[in-house]
């Protein structure tokens, strides 16, 4: 019942972040910026697959060249709808990293000013905007291999009759989460000098507060335009998800203000 508990918590953190963005439309056009640029470029990736979807089905099911129309045309539809689910789980699980790192000055205004609505950092570390940005990309880049090493082995499991359509989605919904809260908890840790495997031993010792916050996030950017309009929340949550797991305070303050 505890790790319930905890993980309802976390993944009411995202609600108290989307609370926080709404009260403050100086947060809410800070994080949107960002997230708008990504989403176009994403976009226009998606477009260009689906107009090459038919080829690249044919390409893929090469196997089935000599079948009779039916078992051929059925295989490349599959083919192509399995392709276009592959892209949008890898698209899900590497949108948050390429976005945070587009848009790092934003977010790390976000989280500042989230911060210190709550008490602010005691002895924060302040980095430079190149080694910041350098660090950012290092770490996003191990995260969006790791995001491909893992969607395409969920992607082959969703495959399977049955399993593929119970069990591998709220697989993919954790592992998916577990990733996303280790991408947007980056930039309050990095605040407090720490790196990526810091992040990762952190929140190893809080998994149900984690995936809960993590869950939220992946079944909001599920939703059409949910990765763009709820990322701003989802930095401010992330910074509550931080304080919280480092044990810091994340009740509301008269110490700052957004």
């Amino acid at each position: 019942m505890a790790a319930i508990r905890q993980f309802v918590t976390g993944a009411g953190l995202l609600g108290r972040g989307l609370g926080l963005v709404l009260r403050s439309p100086r947060l809410l056009g800070l994080g949107l910026l960002p997230a708008l640029l990504s989403g176009v470029l994403y976009t226009i990736a998606l477009v260009v697959l689906i107009r090459f979807l038919p080829a690249l089905s044919e390409l893929a099911t090469w196997f089935a060249d000599d079948w009779s129309n039916f078992w051929r045309d059925l295989v490349e539809v599959l083919a192509g709808a399995g392709l276009l689910g592959l892209a949008l789980l890898l698209g899900i699980l590497t949108y948050t990293a390429v976005t945070l790192l587009i848009g790092d000055p934003f977010y790390e205004k976000i989280s500042e000013l989230v911060e210190d609505r709550f008490g602010g950092v005691a002895n924060g570390v302040e980095v430079r905007f190149w080694s910041a940005l350098r660090r950012s990309l290092a770490d996003s880049l191990r995260l969006i291999g790791l995001s491909i090493l893992v969607g395409i082995p969920l992607f082959l499991l969703g495959l399977i009759p049955v399993v593929g359509q119970t069990v591998i989605p709220v697989l993919a919904g954790a592992v998916g989460g577990w990733l996303l809260a280790l991408e947007l908890t980056g930039v309050p840790f990095q605040r407090r000098g720490q790196r990526l495997r810091h992040r990762r031993v952190v929140l190893a010792g809080n998994v149900p507060l984690t995936l809960g916050f993590g869950a939220a996030v992946f079944c909001a950017f599920l939703i059409p335009l949910g990765a763009i309009f709820l990322m701003p929340a989802a930095i401010a949550g992330a910074t509550l998800l931080s304080r919280r797991v480092l044990g810091q305070p994340i009740d509301i303050t008269t110490v700052g203000s957004l």
